[in-house]
């Protein structure tokens, strides 16, 4: 068997053509590499290292610009190629994987902020997000300062300092607060600050961070990316100027996603932009059925005028998103008795995925805020979020309506 069909590998057609693309097309073919085997399907290169022709290769590997493969924590050609296709759909002009969301945040914050730095949030983070910031950070000397990201004037005053980084969900987990991205990225950078945002509840599909005026865009890809609830991943798309920062802060502490998740990533892209809409349509349509329910006092949902945030919602994101809270009158026994007559949907803390989920997150994904601090970022005992999924959505809300007639 001819050694070249090992060893060959090519683009499938020119970047500048890939780049050419509609996004649809972009998430199908974008980054694809071929061996000398022509293979549809992109190659696992399921390995940890690689191997050299002499002692003088290997010296050269290196030393060179780092497009070498020399080892799978550093350089993987299967991840290259995810991150490849992710950059070119978010319109990013680098990417790096990572082995989960946490640590794309981690590495998107960390490796920029240092002792004497301020930190400015918003309140209305994913639990392990404000762990960061707000437990994490200040042992490195790092200032986090938090406000309601819906208050203009909270950001005001909190960037009317010098600062190094605003970090940000818009829509927010769970209650799906929705914040004005090129005001605050405006804000921020008068302040010399960086924007990170987290943009897993929208995806790439339903809202741009970068063309808002986003300097670094973080993902869980564990979410809509595989959209199947396959595998753990992350991604942080960036600028070059910021890729010389956190690059090393990845080469050398090593969150790297294996090459088999990287994989599995790229056959979810494939399918993301359509299982997106499709999500949103349903979302939108179950949330104006649970609306008029008696038995549900409030539904929030970027779609609904009576979202506080409706208009801004139109203006930043070309859809409303696949997920949506409610709020039970009856708190937490009755947001639990919903949950446990529920069929179609399924109880499970992700999101994102094919199958409808719903979770309490008072005592799940936000089990570490007081009681004080969820009200004042609008989770209440009765609240429950809802990820919708590719059911037929006539399930979902029959479903939903048995369910409440048990409560």
């Amino acid at each position: 068997m001819p050694t070249k069909n090992f060893t060959k590998v090519d683009a499938q057609f020119s970047r500048s053509r890939q780049r050419s693309l509609r996004p649809q097309s972009r998430l199908v073919h974008g980054g694809a590499l071929r061996t000398g085997f022509n293979e549809t399907s992109e190659a696992i290169f399921q390995t940890s290292g690689y191997v050299y022709r002499s002692a003088e290769e290997a010296e050269d590997a290196f030393t060179n610009d780092g497009t070498r493969y020399v080892y799978s924590r550093f350089r993987n050609p299967t991840v290259a190629m995810f991150e490849q296709r992710m950059a070119l759909y978010e319109g990013a002009e680098m990417a790096f994987a990572t082995a989960s969301g946490m640590a794309a945040v981690f590495a998107a914050l960390m490796s920029r902020l240092k002792a004497g730095d301020r930190l400015v949030v918003s309140r209305a983070l994913f639990g392990s997000c404000l762990y960061i910031a707000k437990d994490l950070a200040p042992k490195f000397g790092i200032e986090t300062v938090i406000v309601d990201g819906t208050d203009l004037d909270q950001w005001r005053e909190a960037l009317s300092r010098p600062t190094a980084m605003v970090f940000l969900e818009t829509p927010s987990n769970p209650t799906l607060e929705i914040i004005d991205l090129p005001a605050v990225c405006d804000l921020a950078h008068t302040a010399g600050a960086l924007v990170v945002v987290d943009n897993v509840f929208a995806t790439p599909v339903l809202q741009r961070p970068l063309e808002l005026g986003a300097d670094v865009v973080v993902y869980s890809a564990t979410k809509h990316i595989d959209g199947q609830g396959r595998c753990l991943g992350g991604i942080v798309l960036c600028d070059n100027a910021f890729a010389e920062i956190v690059h090393p802060f990845l080469r050398h502490t090593g969150p790297a996603l294996s090459p088999f998740n990287a994989w599995v990533l790229l056959k979810g892209l494939e399918t993301m932009e359509l299982r997106v809409r499709a999500q949103t349509a349903s979302a939108g349509r179950l949330a104006q059925v649970l609306e008029e329910q008696a038995k549900i006092a409030r539904v929030l949902y970027p779609g609904l005028p009576s979202h506080p945030q409706y208009d801004l919602a139109q203006r930043q994101m070309s859809g409303s998103g696949t997920l949506l809270s409610i709020d039970l009158a009856g708190g937490k026994a009755e947001a639990f008795r919903l949950m446990n007559a529920l069929e179609v949907v399924t109880i499970s803390n992700n999101l994102g995925d094919s199958k409808s989920l719903i979770t309490h997150p008072a005592t799940s994904t936000h089990q570490r805020l007081t009681d004080e601090e969820g009200l004042r970022v609008g989770i209440t005992p009765g609240t429950v979020r809802l990820s919708v999924g590719l059911e037929d959505v006539e399930d979902l809300i029959e479903d939903f309506l048995a369910a409440l007639g048990q409560v």
